[in-house]
C-alpha cells in the first residue's frame, strides 16, 4: 500500500513538476499527516525536494556509473560469475540484466552456444564478436548510468519473451524487502525481467545485502537461487535457505 501511494506521489510530480500536500490528499486518498510523513522520506531519499510550500521532482539525483562500479568488490563479482556459468548448458536462453555482475558472468560465456537476450549495451558490444553466442538487444530507452535501455519498448519486447534462465542484478536485497531500485524504471524492468525466466537467478555480492531502496522489484521469494559471496553473514544464509531458496556462496 505504502509502495503504491508513493508511486502514485512520482506519477503526479511527473505530469505536473509542483505538488502541494493538498493535491496529493486528493490524489491518493491518504491524510495530510501521511502524505507529510511520505514526503519527508522521499525528501530524504533525495526524489523530491521543497519550494515555498510545494514539493518537485529531484531530476539531478546522480546514480553511480557502470564504469565507477566495475571496480568496486570486483574479485567477489569474479567468484559469484565463476558459480553463475556453471549452470548454463549449450543450447540454453538467457537474460542478461544490465550491470558490472552480469558483465562479469558474460566474459565467460565465449565457447558456449548460447542465445543471449540483454539490456545491457556492454554485454552486447562484449558478447557481439562470439561466433557462439546469438545475441539480442532489448532497445529501448537508455539510461545512461547503465548504459542499458529500460521503459516502455524493453519491457514489451521482455513480454514476448521466455528464456531458461534470467539472471538478475541489484543495489540492494534484503530478506524484509527483497530486491529494490532507485527509481521506477528499473524497478518495473527488472520485476518483468524476473518474471520472464524459467529459472531466475540473483548475482549481488554480499555488501548489498541489508540495503533497501526506494521502488520495491520483488519479493526474496520470487527468486530460485541467489548467487553472492562467502562474505554474507551464515544467519543470513540459513533464513535464505529456509524459504526453500537455492544459496550458493562463491
Amino acid at each position: 500500500m505504502t509502495q503504491d501511494r508513493l508511486q502514485s506521489i512520482l506519477d503526479y510530480l511527473k505530469n505536473h513538476n509542483l505538488a502541494t500536500v493538498d493535491d496529493l490528499v486528493k490524489v491518493t486518498g491518504a491524510s495530510a499527516a501521511t502524505i507529510r510523513r511520505d514526503l519527508i522520506k522521499l525528501n530524504n531519499d533525495g526524489t523530491v525536494y521543497r519550494v515555498h510550500g510545494s514539493v518537485t521532482l529531484n531530476n539531478s539525483v546522480r546514480q553511480p556509473t557502470t564504469s565507477e562500479k566495475v571496480g568496486q568488490h570486483h574479485e567477489a563479482k569474479i567468484r559469484i560469475a565463476n558459480e553463475a556459468v556453471k549452470l548454463v548448458n549449450s543450447g540454453n536462453s538467457l537474460i542478461l540484466d544490465a550491470g558490472t555482475t552480469t558483465i562479469e558472468l558474460a566474459r565467460k560465456l565465449n565457447n558456449i552456444p548460447l542465445k543471449v537476450i540483454t539490456s545491457d549495451l556492454n554485454i552486447g558490444m562484449l558478447l557481439s564478436d562470439n561466433q557462439n553466442v546469438s545475441v539480442v538487444i532489448t532497445g529501448g530507452e537508455l539510461d545512461s548510468s547503465s548504459q542499458s535501455c529500460i521503459g516502455e519498448i524493453a519491457r514489451n519486447v521482455l513480454s514476448r519473451l521466455h528464456p531458461d534462465y534470467a539472471f538478475i542484478s541489484c543495489n540492494a536485497w534484503d530478506i524484509k524487502y527483497g530486491i529494490t531500485a532507485p527509481t521506477s524504471d528499473k524497478a518495473n524492468f527488472k520485476h518483468d525481467l524476473i518474471e520472464s525466466g524459467a529459472c531466475t537467478v540473483l548475482l549481488a555480492d554480499s555488501s548489498k545485502y541489508g540495503k533497501s531502496q526506494l521502488f520495491s522489484v520483488a519479493d526474496i521469494r520470487d527468486i530460485d537461487v541467489i548467487i553472492t559471496d562467502n562474505n554474507l553473514p551464515e544467519s543470513v544464509a540459513e533464513q535464505i535457505r529456509s524459504l526453500g531458496i537455492k544459496l550458493i556462496l562463491a
